[in-house]
């Protein structure tokens, strides 16, 4: 009898990992550009996936849209949840600072911006006199709102703050809002530029990306959609987009673009490949190792380059760097290098508290764990 039953266990143990896969697809080959594997025949790990999509099916996360995964240019996963579909046009929310980052060295590639260091005000003479003059405004630099690090009293995380994106929202002239911004003071509790990690001090400001956005238009005489269109998107093969506009109708460079999940890991594959995509360089090298280069310390355990964030994760027990677009309601695209890989997590579990945390946690325990 208990050869039997250990005859048995074996047969199930064995049938298992085959009922696992039954399930799967591989990304299926379309016209977008995208090449595309089986995970089985690259030896991922199934398993891991198997659980990441049974705790999606049981609402165990929630307001997951989509999962997407590249490794070495080709894609390996692709599930969608909730609603979630290949030809819906995802709200990424702040995951579109990241791409405004990509439309600024496209700007500078062109030489329509010197460099980073070319001031914000410069940009916007018709703008003035300004609200809260001072000598230390005018010398804000473009690097200083990409890296959240300005002077200006702008905090997203702080409703007290003068420049909380809440209050531009409700105001006509979102770009006066911002350059009528006064200068930050430091509290006593408050790390000042000099005594914080890369001399700078961070304070997330949408404020600060929209007016980015502000100055591409400033430089290249077209909207902000338009030259992502021809400089981005275009190239990529992305050919249906949604970017949205302020009042006054500046292109919102600080949140609310829409894209599709094989799109956004198409943006997130152009960062890996240092520009490229299909072997075409869409992007200088230069700027996106500019770009995917800590700049400032957001948090304890995130730093922060230009308009991405950086994070560390385990893979088999060694703490590795993953660079990531990043929006309310846990959207991502995760970019690891060590691991040539991509990873799009979509989401509209908007404003809730744990929507960051679920959409890290897929990708640290289960995509991670799942690597060949």
């Amino acid at each position: 009898m208990a050869s039997l039953c250990t005859r048995w266990l074996l047969a199930l143990t064995l049938a298992i990992p085959t009922l696992a896969l039954a399930d799967y697809q591989p990304p299926l080959a379309r016209d977008d550009g995208w090449r595309v594997t089986d995970a089985r025949a690259a030896h991922w790990n199934m398993a891991s996936l198997t659980a990441m999509e049974a705790k999606l099916g049981d609402a165990g996360y929630k307001g997951i849209t989509s999962v997407l995964i590249a490794q070495r240019g080709k894609l390996v996963y692709e599930g969608y949840f909730n609603g979630g579909e290949e030809g819906r046009l995802n709200d990424v929310r702040s995951a579109s600072k990241s791409v405004t980052a990509l439309l600024v060295g496209a700007a500078i590639d062109r030489g329509l911006i010197p460099d980073i260091h070319a001031r914000v005000y410069d940009f916007f003479p018709d703008k003035q006199p300004l609200q809260h003059p001072d000598p230390r405004k005018q010398a804000i630099t473009l690097e200083d709102l990409l890296t959240m690090s300005s002077l200006w009293e702008c905090d997203d995380d702080n409703a007290f703050s003068s420049g909380n994106e809440e209050r531009m929202y409700v105001s006509e002239d979102w770009l006066q809002f911002a350059l009528d911004l006064p200068i930050k003071g430091f509290a006593p509790w408050m790390s000042k530029p000099k005594d914080s990690p890369y001399g700078r001090a961070f304070s997330y400001c949408t404020a600060g990306a929209f007016t980015l956005g502000a100055v591409v238009e400033r430089v290249t005489q077209k909207s902000l959609g338009a030259f992502a269109a021809e400089a981005l998107e275009k190239p990529l093969g992305i050919t249906d987009v949604q970017w949205n506009q302020s009042p006054l109708g500046i292109g919102m460079g600080g949140g609310g673009t829409r894209y599709r999940s094989r799109d956004l890991a198409k943006l997130g594959e152009l960062a890996l490949d240092e520009g490229r995509w299909q072997g075409r360089q869409v992007i200088s090298a230069a700027w996106i190792k500019q770009m995917l280069t800590p700049h400032a310390q957001a948090r304890e355990d995130a730093d922060y380059g230009y308009l991405w964030w950086c994070f560390r994760f385990p893979v088999h027990g060694t703490e590795q760097v993953a660079w990531a677009m990043s929006g309310n309601g846990g959207n991502y695209v995760l970019v690891m290098p060590s691991q040539q890989l991509v990873a799009v997590i979509t989401s509209t579990a908007y404003n809730q508290r744990n929507a960051h945390a679920q959409s890290q946690e897929i990708f640290r325990e289960y995509v991670l764990k799942a690597l060949p």
